[in-house]
């Protein structure tokens, strides 16, 4: 499918989908919301890609935010908690999608972009992008998850600084206290970016999306119940076909082909 907001390409099993509106910073419409929960599930039918990079067009910016102008036009409370949870729900599709999402943060990311970013798997920032939380400085709170996501990333007293101040950090700040997982040169970013995808993608997929759901689901919970979740998960992926690949071509000293099944 095409988008009018979205670019979608591809390398090999790599999906590259790149927020296109540069001229607003890329700013996540309702437009441009709609074309993204579009663009997930085209891709979580794509048995073909294995792994997804999400970047943004131009030097500028990744995601700055939300459009001032649709959240300044909320007329209610009710349209409020409607806008947030549109939004949320978006982003659990693609923190919950069986292939992981590369985030590769190449300027700013910001109120719903800094929330779109920590609803990936991985986060790669280049070295000059600026991350934050600066919806109190509109009079509102981070409604995309980032209240609860940020905490969970960084530590309540960190988060509640960000979020409570509005400040923009900078790539090398959020690597420090665990925001981000990486900062390489601008120039080197979809080259990380890619190169890391293409690592994860060269793995047996369902071995990929079971490691994914299970870390998800035990970081919610007890330990004890993580670890029985886990169990359930291993034994699984025992019955598969790759399982029997994967340990067959060790033995034999030989890449395994894997297929997913």
């Amino acid at each position: 499918m095409e988008y009018e907001n979205i670019l979608v390409t591809r390398e090999g099993n790599i999906a590259i989908v790149t927020f296109n509106h540069p001229k607003v910073l890329n700013a996540l419409d309702h437009a441009t919301m709609t074309e993204l929960s579009a663009v997930i599930a085209e891709l979580d039918q794509d048995n073909s890609v294995r792994c997804i990079i999400l970047t943004g067009a131009g030097e500028k910016a990744f995601v700055a935010g939300a459009d001032i102008n649709e959240l300044r036009a909320i007329a209610s409370a009710a349209e409020g908690a409607d806008f947030a949870t549109r939004g949320q729900n978006i982003f659990f599709k693609i923190e919950n999608l069986s292939k992981p999402v590369i985030a590769a943060i190449n300027g700013y990311a910001l109120g719903g972009g800094c929330e779109l970013a920590m609803a990936c798997d991985i986060r790669i920032a280049a070295d000059h992008a600026k991350l934050g939380q600066p919806e109190i400085n509109l009079g509102i709170i981070p409604g995309y998850g980032g209240t609860q996501r940020l905490p969970r990333l960084v530590g309540k007293g960190r988060a509640k600084w960000l979020i409570l101040t509005g400040d923009m950090i900078s790539a090398q700040e959020a690597l420090r206290i665990g925001l981000v997982d990486f900062v390489v040169p601008t120039a080197e970013l979809m080259n990380a970016a890619t190169e890391l995808a293409c690592k994860i993608a060269s793995k047996a997929p369902l071995a990929v999306a079971w490691a994914k759901r299970s870390i998800n689901v035990g970081s919610e919970t007890d330990l004890v119940t993580a670890c029985a979740y886990e169990a359930c998960q291993f034994g699984l992926i025992c019955g598969t076909e790759d399982r029997i690949e994967g340990t067959t071509a060790f033995l034999e000293k030989r890449p395994a082909q894997f297929k997913g099944k």
